[in-house]
């Protein structure tokens, strides 16, 4: 079983991850992975998409036959294109209110995970140490706000554990950030021209 430590450690991870790549994004991906699957819902999709794209086919027809001079084909194509209009609408209807239901259940899932289980953590281990600190090597109001708030003194709290990842999660992500940008800038920077002059005349 993961430690204290690395438990901790690895929700601020995923907490950063969601709030980064961004709640919307995580869900539509989760949807249309979920649509990947033999399910009744996927059927439906598959379904829908050909209803569309036969809706756009009738359209097409329409639009390229006159309702002048071929008004029987004409009014055909457009009792076909509304009828196929109407199922599509209403399976559209359906896989909406379906996507609206998952949508909630991958956001509290989300939560539950994330969030809620750093909460809870923090909650149920609120006098348990993370790790102990070396005896006298530190001030004792030091000690003591490193174990604030219920944590034993001369020990770090889940709350302070907490807070030092998150800090420490998002000041790394910067510098590595940073860094990445640095290399691309100069990976793209042009040779000057007399340098490249010198070296064509070696």
């Amino acid at each position: 079983m993961l430690s204290l430590v690395l438990t901790i450690l690895f929700v601020h991870i995923a907490i950063y991850l969601v709030n980064t790549i961004g709640a919307t994004t995580i869900d539509s991906v989760v949807w249309l992975l979920f649509l990947k699957l033999p399910t009744s819902t996927s059927r439906q999709a598959r379904e829908q998409q050909r209803l569309k794209r036969e809706v756009l086919q009738l359209k097409r027809e329409m639009n390229n036959t006159s309702s002048q001079d071929e008004f029987a084909k004409w009014a055909k194509l457009r009792r076909r294109h509304d009828k196929t209009m109407e199922e599509y609408e209403a399976m559209n209807k359906t896989l909406t209110s379906q996507k609206a239901s998952f949508d909630w259940t991958v956001k509290t899932a989300r939560w539950l995970s994330t969030n809620g289980l750093k909460i809870f953590l923090q909650f149920w281990y609120s006098r348990t140490p993370v790790f102990a600190l070396p005896a006298g090597w530190l001030p004792y109001y030091v000690e003591w706000m490193l174990s604030f708030p219920r944590a034993p003194v001369g020990s770090v709290s889940i709350q302070v554990w907490s807070s030092v990842c998150a800090a420490t999660i998002a000041v790394l992500t910067e510098i590595v950030g940073s860094v990445l940008v640095l290399v691309a800038g100069r990976k793209k920077e042009p040779v000057p021209a007399s340098s490249a002059g010198a070296k064509k005349a070696q």
